[in-house]
């Protein structure tokens, strides 16, 4: 817990000066991250015996990211408009892959289907965080939907440490617990409100952010997202493997940190541009 807390207190201020500033910054930072835990997505699957694609997997993860920094630069048709890349990556991966086949692996339709599975996951969900940033009043969006991932764990795990009795998911994460679920909801609640009532100050007048969609955000963000904590922990059980690097001491790799911020980023997306915005 020493380490995680020390390390925390050292990177928080990046990630903190990333979302403010935005640009370029922002971009490089999140795209790093998508394209770390690309890679880690695929040696996952390595360690399990499988065989999906790295080039593919980061590359496609790399190139949704690109594409939607575009998006958050030019207003443009063919930019906004990803079926395009979706299709190429789509039908790329199955030529690599029928290709391993005729070359003797014979796990190669398998190994597509993780292949795929990787670009869109991390890929396509992972770039709607660079378009939540790009939407106006980006910036105290980011820091109300992430925040309630945050939120969420920490309720999860302090009220559930203590309190826990009912086995969430015995299978895929033994340690959580309905008690813990439902702090972490209320948590989230409460302290995406409170997050919403600061930054409209400095969002200044006619802003859209107020308590009570802050709340809405951490409501359902805080419901749904912690599936995506539960989906890795699926894939690490399955490949029976702890985390998915080393990379961050005390935290484990890039994709144990973003497992729940992909669910956060595209929720959050949708929630603010469908009724919010």
């Amino acid at each position: 817990m020493r380490q995680r807390v020390i390390v925390a207190i050292v990177l928080l201020p990046i990630g903190m000066a990333a979302i403010y500033y935005g640009g370029l910054y922002y971009i490089a930072l999140f795209t790093t991250l998508l394209g770390l835990a690309a890679w880690e997505y695929v040696q996952l699957f390595r360690a399990g015996g499988y065989h999906p694609s790295g080039v593919l997997v980061v590359g496609g993860t790399l190139a949704f990211a690109i594409l939607r920094s575009l998006n958050y630069y030019f207003d443009s048709t063919w930019v906004e408009d990803i079926a395009w890349l979706a299709s190429i990556l789509t039908l790329v991966s199955m030529t690599y892959h029928l290709i391993q086949y005729e070359r003797g692996r014979d796990q190669a339709a398998t190994d597509f289907a993780l292949t795929i599975s990787g670009i869109f996951y991390i890929g396509l969900l992972g770039s709607y965080l660079i378009l939540l940033r790009g939407l106006p009043e980006g910036v105290w969006w980011v820091l109300t939907a992430l925040p309630a991932v945050w939120f969420a764990d920490s309720g999860a795990y302090f009220y559930g440490r203590v309190y826990g009795k009912w086995k969430l998911s015995p299978r895929l994460s033994p340690k959580k617990s309905w008690e813990g679920y439902i702090a972490g909801i209320i948590v989230s609640i409460l302290g995406t409100a409170a997050f919403a009532a600061m930054w409209r100050l400095p969002a200044g007048a006619g802003t859209e952010l107020t308590p009570l969609r802050g709340a809405i955000l951490g409501l359902i963000i805080s419901v749904i997202a912690p599936l995506g904590d539960l989906g890795q922990s699926m894939i690490k059980r399955q490949v029976d493997v702890k985390d998915s690097s080393n990379l961050i001491p005390g935290h484990g790799g890039a994709f144990d940190r973003i497992d729940s911020w992909l669910w956060a980023g595209v929720m959050g997306y949708y929630i603010i541009v469908w009724f919010f915005l």
